[in-house]
């Protein structure tokens, strides 16, 4: 048995590692108690791959969806993507691309590839460290056969890219040929070897470690996730930032900042110099600072609203409002005045979202889904501060972020077949899910359910879902969009749909999860899961409940809801 301390830093060097890292450790200790040196470096097959097409008909898609599963059966792990969404600056960081890309008209690439074709072939950067390969698709009928994939072949390698495998050119029978070139990928990724650096270097999953560290993110993506149509508004946001410390399941709580418009507007209306110095909770901030990024100005408490008014010693109505209304009805007399309303002020809270991304996946960002807050007051449209602050965000802009742990919304055993149910923003805590899974190539079934309003132009994250149903990560996806037909369907109706199947995944162990909204969504799912046990199980109404507890006991059913 170990010393306290040393089971302790064991426990967090498994726990924290995963399988190919856990197998170099294997290897590292059996050759020091074999009685040879301890080894210098490792070599190590890379197992990572990043396959993107570019397509106008859809055969390009076909190809690399096929090559995916191929590859995730050699136990490569695969990140798919097509270059119409395929971020330009992943460019740089790459280790081992594959391009499948069509040729159009007279050697034109096709509309979704023209940011990545003319990216490339600008000058500014290097891809010294990117090992690729280019399947080129065509029709020898056309004289500028393969042209596109023949232009992004040579300049991979001008840009300094090391090519592995031979451009592979494609006519209209194109199947053989792809198959020839992907078995020449996979013999040369076995061939690859990467030197480890002396020692071993690996990052722990401090689950102990305080959740109010705060992080600063680089604003990469910021996405309306809604087509043409839509009376809606989610937003996809990719933050860079290095050394976060999460897990699948976790959150980030964002403080979000009052619009300058209405600060400037505040300081105008009272007079107050903007940069004078103000103490605030222990700490100094300038006037202009303390309004705009930590205290609440916007939606205030009654209780706040009672402090204002007897400061400025005015009867005033103890309802919620805003600091700029209550000045501009009840304004104060001087600036020592308004001091003393500032340090009544609530400090701004922050607000939590369900990180959309996987470590394993995302290395170095973190992702977000934000659906703009929009509601009505009397008679005036309103938006909810943080979702429009986040919503309003540029790129390259940066964000401030804690990490919030939440270790009853945990991923079970890679093995464990999962039923993630997740309507509208809930999809977030499953793009997480389903990412880590195809990531770290999970074994285990996946089956999602997900719901919005139109499948035209609300189905967030479509082209992802409908990947990972392709590749096989998704066994089986549910969709129920509310609106398309007469009578609603939602989420829960899909379950009772198909309840004898989820059942049957049920009984032989699978996990439940649920994320999104709390009422109606989650009852309604609990209600429904009950039924099922009920109809499926031959349970009674006081057994099926008993089942249920007994889910929840065993971590076979969690939620985060909001």
């Amino acid at each position: 048995m170990l010393a306290g301390p040393k089971q302790k830093i064991l426990d967090e060097l498994v726990t924290g590692s995963s399988k190919e890292e856990l197998v170099l450790i294997n290897e590292y200790v059996a050759e020091i108690i074999a009685g040879k040196d301890a080894p210098v470096e490792k070599n190590i097959v890379s197992k990572k791959i990043t396959l993107v097409y570019g397509t106008e008909t859809g055969n390009s898609k076909r190809v690399a969806t096929d090559l995916a599963v191929k590859a995730k059966k050699n136990n490569i792990i695969v990140r798919l993507a097509s270059l119409d969404q395929y971020r330009l600056t992943d460019l740089t960081k790459e280790e081992n691309l594959f391009v499948v890309i069509s040729t159009q008209g007279d050697g034109e690439p096709p509309i979704a590839a023209q940011k990545f074709y003319d990216h490339i072939h600008r000058n500014g950067f290097r891809l010294d460290k990117v090992k690729y390969g280019v399947l080129a698709l065509g029709d020898t009928s056309y004289p500028m056969f393969c042209k596109t994939g023949e232009d992004v072949d040579e300049q991979l390698q001008k840009l300094g890219g090391t090519r592995i495998v031979p451009i592979r050119k494609c006519d209209v029978e194109y199947e053989p040929d792809a198959e020839i070139w992907f078995d020449e990928v996979l013999r040369s990724l076995n061939e690859q070897v990467i030197v480890a650096p002396t020692g071993i270097k690996i990052q722990l999953h401090a689950e102990g470690k305080s959740n109010k560290k705060i992080y600063s993110g680089t604003i990469v993506s910021h996405v309306n996730l809604h087509d043409r149509g839509s009376d809606k508004e989610t937003y996809h946001i990719e933050l860079l930032a290095d050394d976060v410390d999460y897990l699948p399941g976790d959150s980030v709580g964002i403080v979000p900042q009052n619009p300058v418009e209405l600060v400037n507007t505040i300081i105008e209306k009272t007079g107050i110099q903007k940069n004078k110095q103000i103490l605030f909770k222990d700490a100094e901030y300038t006037v202009f600072e303390l309004l705009h990024k930590k205290v609440n100005i916007i939606y205030l408490h009654e209780r706040v609203v009672k402090k204002y008014a007897a400061i400025v010693q005015k009867e005033i109505p103890e309802i919620k409002t805003d600091l700029l209304t209550l000045l501009e009805s009840y304004p104060v007399t001087n600036t020592t005045q308004f001091e003393e309303v500032l340090q009544s002020l609530p400090a701004q809270s922050p607000r939590i979202y369900t990180v959309a991304s996987s470590p394993s996946a995302h290395d170095g960002e973190i992702h977000l889904t934000v659906e703009k807050d929009v509601f009505e007051i009397d008679n005036e449209i309103k938006a909810g501060l943080c979702s429009d602050y986040l919503s309003g965000l540029q790129i390259d802009g940066s964000v401030d972020f804690f990490v919030q742990k939440n270790k009853r919304f945990r991923l079970p055993d890679p093995d464990k077949d999962v039923i993630m149910i997740g309507p509208g923003t809930g999809i977030a805590a499953f793009r997480s899910f389903l990412s880590e899974r195809d990531a770290t190539g999970a074994t285990g079934k996946n089956w999602l359910f997900f719901g919005e309003e139109h499948f035209v132009s609300d189905f967030l994250y479509q082209t992802e879902i409908q990947d990972w149903l392709q590749t096989g990560v998704l066994s089986n996806v549910s969709l129920a969009f509310s609106k398309d037909q007469h009578e609603e369907i939602f989420v829960w109706d899909k379950l009772r749909n198909q309840g004898a199947e989820l059942f049957a995944w049920i009984r032989s162990g699978a996990y439940i999860y649920v994320c999104g909204q709390k009422d109606p969504m989650s009852v309604e799912v609990e209600k429904e899961l009950l039924s099922i046990f009920e109809t499926h199980g031959g349970l009674n109404s006081d057994e099926a409940k008993k089942y249920f507890e007994r889910l929840k006991d065993e971590g076979k059913y969690s939620k985060d809801v909001y």
